[in-house]
């Protein structure tokens, strides 16, 4: 970890506004912000906004939840970003993705998914992921699937959960204390 996590005692009133924002939407123990919200403190403006897309994509979007947490674990397998992952393999889980299709997404092999509108996602997330941009085949049958605004927001999904695995790799941010280690397959191009 690059930063000493910053403690709710030490905030200036606008770190803590959006410290109280962010502890409003999650179970948060302690006097810290785990994960990708402590770096968002350094520099609330841009923080408060990250963190209101961040709940909009979560809590308000179009994407059912299970589309969601499948791009979001593409994303996470792709940057190798073991918080994404210990964040929201559990998600996943809990919403009943097979765990076979988490594990060959976690290990970039081919995943398999029987719901069409799954499937079509996470075929234009990973064209997404591993190209920067969508064939016009791929937005075609995305668009079927999810409709124009849910390819936007797939769009924006993949940018904003990129950012965060970014962000916290170079912020040095790792999953918590006995956490389960997390084994991604070969980088992609390896």
């Amino acid at each position: 970890m690059r930063l000493t996590a910053l403690r709710r005692a030490d905030l200036d009133p606008e770190q803590l506004a959006l410290f109280t924002s962010i502890g409003a939407s999650r179970d948060l123990e302690g006097d810290t912000l785990p994960g990708p919200f402590d770096g968002m403190l350094r520099a609330p403006r841009s923080g408060a906004a990250l963190a209101g897309l961040g709940a909009a994509l979560r809590y308000e979007g179009v994407l059912t939840d299970r589309v969601r947490e499948i791009v979001i674990l593409q994303v996470a397998a792709h940057h190798r970003s073991a918080f994404e992952w210990y964040a929201h393999a559990p998600i996943a889980e809990a919403l009943g993705v097979d765990p076979a299709v988490l594990d060959a997404i976690r290990t970039g092999g081919s995943v398999s998914l029987t719901d069409h509108v799954e499937a079509a996602a996470a075929f234009a997330a990973a064209e997404l992921i591993a190209s920067g941009d969508l064939t016009d085949g791929t937005w075609e049958q995305a668009v079927v699937a999810l409709g124009e605004a849910g390819v936007v927001e797939l769009i924006t999904l993949v940018g904003y959960y990129g950012l965060l695995a970014v962000q916290m790799r170079v912020l040095r941010v790792a999953p918590p204390a006995g956490a389960v280690k997390v084994e991604f397959g070969a980088p992609s191009g390896a």
